[in-house]
């Protein structure tokens, strides 16, 4: 089963001693409840979980919102003085009722849409084609958005997992309900990974609920080695701006530290806004003026539109209906404005192949004739 690479208990003893308290896995205790501890998932990139494992194929997950998991093999039983606050996952971890849009690709993924017999998203939202198709076939039901589940059909489906968003915490009585049914909710904070490859690496952990650890780093060291690779290139010196236009005018444009940014500099290219949003609060993104965004972007060498939340544009014509000043900008007058996909933020998986598209938008000439799998260029 546990077919991942571990750090085992010598390499840890060794790895505090020379850098003590760096390591955050190591343990001051060597079992659990009885079961000797052998290693922990290696993790290149996420920081919002951990994987330790213990004999017999037990594996402790650990959330960074102070949620502990226990994934108890199939045919075997949890430890009798197990600590109250650990919750059992059984294997197999079956008819998953997945809220958490971001983490549908991720199951995808490790050839896990079988487990999941339940969404928040009904089928017409969803942008992956096969949990679209599934839910069209009637192998994934639709159960209600976070924040009104219907519970009758949860439980009458014998759900065995919730996987939630942190959207869940602006509503803690749909979580408390969940779990009087006996239903255990994990709720996925990939979205608070301050590195894009962290979010996808979430993968691994829902490898590590499906028995398909090794599909889950195949899938993962695929995207790594493409962004990766891209990193060792020179950086372009090109700017980039990437935001959308409210419906109010407002422009939503991504905080400095968002993932979206960091994919910029990772792709080789410069964020235009440098130093722009509050580290502290957790949103990813904030509005501001036109005139301001105008100040900021108007000479940036390449703009990205977002087409995630009021549809894709397909010409400058179309961009120029949002705000007519975007015509006075140098990417525009240079042929240099894009659009994203509306799969983009559905497809975590393509994290590594949004980098590549980025750089290759930064480097190549006459990309009218190359078909990018995430943008497209406006006519």
């Amino acid at each position: 089963m546990r077919k991942t690479r571990i750090l085992g208990q010598a390499a840890l003893i060794l790895l505090c001693f020379m850098f003590p308290g760096a390591y955050a896995g190591a343990k001051e205790e060597d079992s659990l409840a009885g079961l000797e501890y052998t290693g922990s998932l290696e993790l290149s990139y996420a920081e919002q979980f951990s994987v330790d494992y213990y004999e017999e194929d037990y594996a402790l997950i650990s959330i960074q919102d102070g949620s502990r998991f226990l994934v108890v093999p199939e045919g075997a039983e949890a430890p009798a003085e197990l600590d109250e606050d650990i919750t059992i996952l059984q294997q197999p971890v079956e008819n998953i009722y997945l809220v958490a849009t971001s983490a549908m690709d991720l199951f995808r993924a490790v050839d896990g849409l079988g487990s999941i017999r339940l969404s928040g998203t009904e089928a017409e939202g969803w942008y992956i084609e096969e949990a679209r198709e599934a839910m069209e076939n009637g192998d994934i039901l639709y159960a209600g958005k976070y924040s009104a589940p219907d519970y009758e059909k949860i439980v009458a489906e014998n759900c065995g997992l919730a996987v939630e968003s942190t959207m869940i915490l602006h509503t803690p009585e749909v979580k408390e309900m969940l779990e009087n049914f006996g239903i255990p909710v994990l709720v996925e904070r990939s979205s608070y990974e301050t590195h894009p490859l962290g979010r996808m690496e979430w993968m691994k952990l829902y490898g590590v609920l499906l028995d398909k650890e090794a599909e889950a780093e195949a899938a993962f060291k695929e995207q790594q080695d493409l962004a990766e690779e891209i990193q060792t290139q020179e950086n372009t010196g090109k700017t980039v701006a990437f935001f959308y236009i409210s419906s109010n005018g407002y422009v939503n444009v991504r905080k400095s530290n968002d993932y979206v940014s960091k994919m910029i500099e990772l792709a080789g290219g410069e964020y235009v806004f440098s130093d722009l949003g509050d580290s502290e609060n957790a949103l990813s993104t904030m509005n501001m003026q036109m005139e301001d965004f105008y100040a900021g972007a108007k000479d940036a060498d390449y703009i990205i539109y977002n087409s995630t939340i009021d549809g894709e544009l397909e010409t400058i014509d179309q961009l120029l209906e949002k705000s007519g000043l975007l015509g006075d900008f140098k990417a525009v007058q240079k042929g240099n404005a894009w659009c994203t996909g509306k799969n983009l933020f559905q497809e975590t998986t393509g994290i590594g192949t949004m980098i590549a598209d980025m750089h290759q938008m930064m480097t190549t000439e006459d990309l009218e004739l190359t078909e990018l799998t995430y943008m497209h260029k406006l006519q």
